[in-house]
Formats: structure tokens, sequence, C-alpha cells
């Protein structure tokens, strides 16, 4: 079953937060786009957003894994929310 938009959203925001507590990967998120803290602040509300909060995180295992084992959630949950915020649909080709 597909997750809900405000579902996923949650799930993101929960995904900031953990990202905002881990010095080192909220500097390489801020490094990587751009934004200062105070851009991060207003832009949390933003699905958009949000949407590339996950596609960071999902960058990599290790972060998935980490972020998934705090929050006590199966490893698909961020796929999954992902897919339900703007730009996370699948493409099918056929």
């Amino acid at each position: 079953m597909a997750m809900s938009r405000d579902a996923a959203e949650k799930i993101a925001l929960d995904c900031l937060t953990w990202l905002a507590g881990n010095e080192d990967l909220l500097g390489s998120f801020m490094g990587a786009s751009g934004l200062s803290t105070d851009d991060l602040r207003a832009a949390a509300g933003s699905p958009d957003f949000l949407g590339a909060v996950l596609d960071f995180v999902m960058m990599d295992d290790a972060s998935v894994i980490a972020f998934c084992d705090s929050r006590g959630v199966a490893y698909e949950v961020p796929m999954q929310a992902r897919m339900a915020l703007p730009g996370g649909e699948q493409v099918h080709w056929t």
C-alpha cells in the first residue's frame, strides 16, 4: 500500500530532525545543497525540500540504516516516503 503524502512528510521531517542531530552529515547536506541554517529552517515545510532530504539520506545505506534504527522503522520506509513526495514517482518505461 502506498504511503500518504501526509505520512511521507512526517517521515521526512523526522529524517531532517535526525540529520540535524548528526553534525557531519548535516554539514555535508548543507554544503551539497548550498543552504544556510536559516534557509534550512525556511525550507522545512516544503514537500520538494523534504524529498531532497530523503534523497540525500538514501545516497548512503549506512545513513538509511542509522536513521531507521534510531526511529525503529523498517529500512524501506524512507523510500516509501520519497515515492509519496514530489519527484519521487517511479518511472515506468513500458
